[in-house]
C-alpha cells in the first residue's frame, strides 16, 4: 500500500461537475492499493499519517501533527500510484488491486484514520472520475510505502 500525503491549506474533489468533498488545512492523501496489501499495511499507514509532524510550531519548525493543528484529511483512491514504467512508455497497472479487493481495504484505512483523527475524514469515490484541486502548503509532499519502511 502506498500513500502520497500533501500538506494543504485547502483541497476538494469534484465528481460529475459537483463538489463532493472539501477540506481546509490538513492532508490530501492519495492512496494506492495492491493485491498483496492487508489491514496491517493500512494500520501502519494510518499511524504514520496521524503521527506525521509536518506542520509548523510557534518557532516555524515542522513539529506538529494533524491533531495538534486540528487538521482535516481528504482521501482519494489512486491506483496509478502502482504504475510500472520500466518497460516502454505506457504504464502497467498489473499490481494494482482489483476493486473487489481494494474497496474494503480503502474503507478500512479511512475508518481507522477517522477513529484517530479529531476531525471527520472526507473521501472521494472509489473508481470515479474525480477532479481534485489543492493548494499545497510549503509545498510539503511525503511518500510512504508500507512495503518499503524507510
Amino acid at each position: 500500500m502506498r500513500i502520497i500525503i500533501q500538506r494543504v491549506t485547502q483541497a476538494s474533489v469534484t465528481i460529475d461537475k459537483r463538489k463532493h468533498a472539501q477540506i481546509n488545512k490538513g492532508f490530501l492523501v492519495l492512496i494506492g492499493i495492491e493485491e498483496k496489501d492487508t489491514e496491517l499495511d493500512a494500520d501502519y499507514l494510518v499511524q504514520k499519517t496521524i503521527g506525521l509532524r509536518v506542520f509548523n510550531d510557534s518557532d516555524c519548525k515542522m513539529n506538529l501533527n494533524l491533531n495538534d493543528v486540528q487538521g482535516e484529511v481528504l482521501i482519494i483512491s489512486q491506483f496509478t500510484l502502482h504504475a510500472k514504467t520500466r518497460k516502454g512508455n505506457r504504464p502497467s497497472f498489473i499490481t494494482a488491486a482489483k476493486p473487489e479487493y481494494a474497496v474494503p481495504l480503502y474503507n478500512y484505512f479511512s475508518k481507522q484514520l477517522n477513529k484517530q483523527l479529531d476531525s471527520e475524514v472526507r473521501n472521494g469515490v472509489f473508481g470515479a472520475d474525480m477532479k481534485v484541486t489543492l493548494l499545497n502548503d510549503g509545498p510539503v509532499t511525503i511518500i510512504i510505502d508500507s512495503k518499503n519502511k524507510e
